[in-house]
């Protein structure tokens, strides 16, 4: 049980330093090319793709750390209005239907890149479609796993 609590622990570090990391990267790319043009009429070619999809990553592993401690957008209106044990009850009821439509989208979001992965495009450079896009799966597989673990055993997700 230690080491798999380890292992959370460490992916959850890993899932945090890949978001801080693209963040700055995307404040260096974007900066650098409005120096570049704005002072050498130059650019460079591959920038704005990159943060095209820097930005979808960011959105995406941002959304995975919102599944964390379920610090999420959330209508909760009626909620406060039953007593603690049906409160308990109802989160865990929409824990797992947030669960089930992730892996939906999951599911289908991987049928997108493997379509993506038959096409063979190119984002950028020498980086294909279907890379870049495969956060997007891979983040609604992870979400809904937590909700599912939530839903079903009344887990709190702890931020390392």
């Amino acid at each position: 049980m230690l080491f798999i609590r380890k292992l959370y622990q460490g992916l959850l570090k890993i899932e945090t330093g890949l978001l801080i990391s693209l963040v700055l990267s995307l404040i260096l790319v974007a900066v650098i090319q409005i120096i570049m043009r704005n002072f050498f009429d130059a650019g460079l070619f591959w920038a704005e793709s990159y943060i095209r999809i820097s930005v979808l990553w960011i959105a995406l592993l941002g959304a995975m750390m919102g599944s964390r401690n379920h610090e999420h957008l959330a209508i909760d209106v009626f909620i406060h209005k039953f007593n603690p044990q049906n409160q308990a009850l109802i989160e865990r009821i929409t824990h797992l239907f947030s669960a089930i439509v992730c892996f939906v989208l999951a599911y289908h979001s991987s049928l997108f890149v493997q379509s993506e992965y038959q096409q063979g495009g190119f984002a950028f450079a020498a980086i294909p479609n279907w890379a870049c896009e495969s956060i997007i799966p891979i983040t609604f597989f992870v979400i809904a796993g937590r909700y599912l673990l939530s839903a079903l055993f009344n887990i709190a997700h702890d931020n390392p």
